[in-house]
């Protein structure tokens, strides 16, 4: 990766850090949902670096990112699409989240790379106009089924399907998206213990 790249990213693991901090010393009480809109909650380096990985082991990907974020992840996944030819579509419900992601990925060089959208997942995958040949799944845990019953149609042959958090302590839901992506015809998946848990999966229509 380039000296601009590097920099975004240590950049964001600073903030990482000072925010795990903050949280030690003055544990969030009540509006978990407030606190949790204002923090990173990001995947993490190792995470980062497998999705760096996969998207580069494809040629030209359509990439999607349904919830951007603060934009960590999908620094990790435009590098590997300005890299390699393809592209990186980032979904996000709160457009101050998309401006910050949009800041950072032209500091790192990769804005050129990534179509940002706002709005409702659901509605922002049923119009995408091309197929997917990279799904990184890491928004509100409800919405993990829906959003792989929008995006299933749209797969190409060989795309890779990663959700993140999957080892959520006391999570129902991702243990509902994990059972119903393994039943989906053509799909083959395998659980990680890479960060919060990765649920991977590959599609191959028989």
């Amino acid at each position: 990766m380039n000296e601009k790249v590097m920099a975004v990213l240590d950049a964001y693991h600073e903030r990482m850090r000072e925010e795990d901090q903050r949280r030690r010393e003055t544990p969030p009480m009540g509006g978990s949902e407030n606190w949790r809109d204002q923090v990173l909650l990001a995947v993490g380096p190792d995470t980062g670096q497998l999705l760096n990985i996969l998207s580069r082991s494809l040629k030209a990907p359509n990439i999607l990112e349904i919830g951007t974020s603060y934009g960590y992840s999908g620094i990790w996944l435009a590098e590997a699409a300005q890299a390699t030819g393809g592209r990186l579509t980032t979904l996000e419900l709160q457009d101050y989240k998309t401006a910050y992601a949009r800041d950072m990925a032209t500091k790192a060089g990769l804005a050129d790379a990534i179509d940002f959208k706002v709005g409702d997942a659901l509605q922002l995958i049923a119009e995408l106009p091309f197929k997917l040949d990279l799904v990184l799944l890491d928004l509100w845990k409800n919405l993990y089924e829906p959003c792989l019953e929008a995006f299933y149609p749209k797969l190409n042959p060989g795309a890779i399907i990663v959700a993140d958090n999957m080892l959520w302590p006391g999570g129902e839901e991702v243990k509902r998206y994990g059972r119903a992506v393994r039943a989906k015809p053509g799909m083959t998946s395998v659980l990680l213990p890479v960060g919060s848990g990765l649920e991977i999966s590959r599609f191959e229509p028989t």
